[in-house]
């Protein structure tokens, strides 16, 4: 085992006088680095834990995320993505769901699908995920679905469930503590990874570059690397590193920063009739065993194959029409939102926020949407939070501009194709069925998804646009002309380089990835220990 060298360093201020040495570096310090670091410890590993940002959020390391967007409509990539310890997670709903079986499959609809794994493969880690984000549950604790969901299912639409980690800001630094403090941890803080060096022959890596925004660099010697810098910085670094394979690492069949997906967000419709109160009842949040749940609907595996679909899902809540305003509180809310930095006193304000709208939600249940409903100001509204098909011309590629630590910036090209707009299309339409069957109102489908492109609505959701889930950027396959890495998260031909993260996603499913993405980095943890 390589020298164990307990330390905190910021770049910002100080320049090591060597080079450091650990068993692994961990590029990133997000739900998927921290879980990485934290299995090989108690492996008995050392770690370096390698962040670009601060302990909290620093406008001046914010720019770095800035870049160009030419696709699809999307926020603004310095908004996307937050650049400090703990990483985007600061900002986390808490929303959790596993992966539905399908999802790991290869559908002969959905072109590129297909995981490398099963979902069986992941089980035991996905538990494990679960009792860390405290989360878990016994067997057949879930709440019971309202009879009106479970009428719902017998006609193929399948009740889904959400649950939500309810600590405020888990993976920022004073939840942390545990890796600032152990003797097997080094954490460099203020310290952007400029190249991953390869070896002259290209065979496996053999040192970071890391430098600081000051022009303070260091570079890093380990056995194993793990790229775990999110959906949109991991393929960044891999192009960006090209002084030995020309088109980046891992990308010798141009995969690399192909296939971005999201979770699409937008308004499939509305139920009209006079059922409104047993809709709003259905889709309430609620808690048991002091755990908070939420409703939400799929069509089944069947329903998916028969109409050439994909697995998306969809929740029913009261919305204001589409063109209207949005109320003056609600417009409050967001301009504060949007415009207070995401600092610890600014992500503690929205939570306190959140957990107030929260608090009179379980107090007055539906009666307040319900009468806003009986007066013709709130629709009874489906809002899509749709699965994006695998598309090869949806990437992330690189600019001639550089950020201040001299790496190039981004430019995103999302694209949404006819399957994801189909797919929205055959999901309303299949819930429409169902209600029709059980003679609870009728759904009246939006008129953009017979059109060639996806709508989205400002008024459906704080996150009109997508839940910043950024995937497939780096996907996992067995075959090197299919994907970047392998099962596990190598990348294919380098055996001391992984990733961790959603970028290995092959598809998305409609389920948020934190709780997969923190599975999948416990597994690669657990393989990487292995090796060493």
């Amino acid at each position: 085992m390589a020298a164990i060298i307990p330390m905190r360093i910021d770049l910002a201020t100080t320049t090591p006088e060597s080079p450091l040495h650990g068993d692994v570096a961990i590029i990133g310090s997000g739900a998927a680095g921290q879980a990485i670091a934290r299995r090989l410890i108690e492996q008995g590993k050392s770690v370096i834990l390698i962040e670009s940002g601060g302990i909290d959020h620093e406008k001046s390391v914010a720019d770095m995320n800035a870049g160009e967007s030419v696709g699809e409509k999307y926020y603004p990539l310095d908004h996307a993505r937050l650049r400090f310890f703990g990483g985007t997670t600061a900002i986390w709903g808490g929303r959790c769901a596993r992966l539905d079986p399908v999802d790991y499959r290869s559908r002969d609809h959905v072109p590129h699908s297909g995981w490398p794994i099963d979902e069986h493969m992941l089980e035991p880690y996905l538990a494990q995920a679960e009792r860390q984000l405290g989360i878990a549950v016994p067997p057949g604790k879930r709440p019971p679905p309202d009879r009106l969901l479970v009428a719902l299912s017998d006609h193929g639409v399948d009740p889904l469930w959400w649950r939500f980690d309810g600590r405020f800001d888990r993976f920022g630094h004073e939840a942390a503590l545990d890796l600032f403090d152990h003797p097997a941890c080094t954490i460099l803080l203020h310290a952007t990874v400029r190249e991953i060096r390869l070896s002259a022959d290209a065979a496996r890596v053999e040192a970071l570059e890391v430098v600081s925004q000051g022009g303070a660099n260091v570079a890093i010697h380990a056995t194993h690397y793990v790229l775990a810098a999110g959906g949109i910085e991991n393929p960044r670094l891999l192009l960006a590193s090209n002084s030995v394979a020309s088109a980046g690492i891992g990308n010798g069949h141009d995969l690399v920063g192909r296939f971005f997906m999201e979770h699409p967000h937008g308004r499939g419709g509305r139920i009209t009739g006079n059922k409104a109160w047993a809709w709003l009842t259905a889709f309430s949040k609620r808690l048991q065993d002091g755990l908070l749940w939420a409703p939400a609907l799929r069509l089944s595996e069947e329903q998916q194959r028969r109409r050439g679909i994909l697995n998306s899902a969809l929740t029913i809540a009261a919305r204001r029409p589409k063109g209207a305003t949005l109320p003056v509180a609600k417009r409050l809310y967001l301009k504060t939102k949007h415009n207070t930095a995401p600092t610890k006193f600014g992500r503690t304000l929205w939570q306190a926020t959140k957990r107030s709208v929260r608090t009179y939600t379980r107090m007055t249940g539906p009666l307040h949407p319900y009468l806003q409903h009986r007066l013709g100001q709130l629709d009874i509204s489906l809002i899509l939070r749709a699965e994006q098909s695998p598309n090869p011309d949806s990437r992330i590629t690189l600019t001639g501009d550089r950020d201040a630590a001299g790496v190039p910036r981004v430019r995103l090209d999302w694209r949404l194709n006819r399957l994801d707009i189909e797919s929205a299309k055959g999901l309303v339409a299949g819930l429409g069925e169902a209600v029709a069957a059980i003679g609870h109102g009728a759904v009246e489908a939006t008129p953009w998804l017979a059109g060639e492109d996806w709508e989205f609505d400002d008024l459906v959701s704080a996150h009109p646009i997508g839940g910043f889930h950024h995937m497939g950027t780096t996907r996992m396959a067995d075959s090197p002309s299919q994907g970047v890495t392998d099962g596990w998260g190598r990348v294919h031909g380098l055996p001391n380089l992984y990733i961790a993260g959603s970028s290995l996603f092959p598809t998305g499913g409609w389920a948020n990835p934190t709780l997969t993405i923190i599975a999948l980095a416990l597994r690669t943890a657990d393989r990487i220990a292995d090796e060493l």
